[in-house]
């Protein structure tokens, strides 16, 4: 899939897939599926989607649609989001100029 965000390609054809987070278990109609990537020139984006009464649904009156979202991330943000998931060895791997020990 493509999407172009503030004149920016993101592609997860072209991307890595870094992690892959999912929310809730199959069959929770709030269930959805996160996934972190970073382009080949080092931006990092997610691309999600999710089922009926997840925040990836966009209701409009009765209307109820399954959503995917695109969104680009900073450094900052994209180790946020890795520590959300709890990935230490992605983390060591694409941050470890910037972990220190306690």
């Amino acid at each position: 899939m493509i999407k172009i965000i503030d004149g920016r390609r993101y592609n997860t054809d072209t991307a890595e897939l870094i992690a892959t987070t999912r929310r809730v278990r199959h069959g929770d109609v709030r269930f959805h599926t996160e996934y972190l990537f970073r382009t080949p020139l080092g931006a990092w984006f997610t691309y999600a989607h999710g089922c009926l009464a997840s925040h990836y649904v966009e209701l409009d009156g009765e209307v109820c649609t399954v959503e995917d979202d695109f969104r680009a991330l900073t450094e900052t943000e994209a180790l946020a989001w890795l520590e959300a998931a709890g990935v230490v060895d992605v983390i060591e791997r694409y941050f470890s100029e910037r972990i220190t020990d306690a």
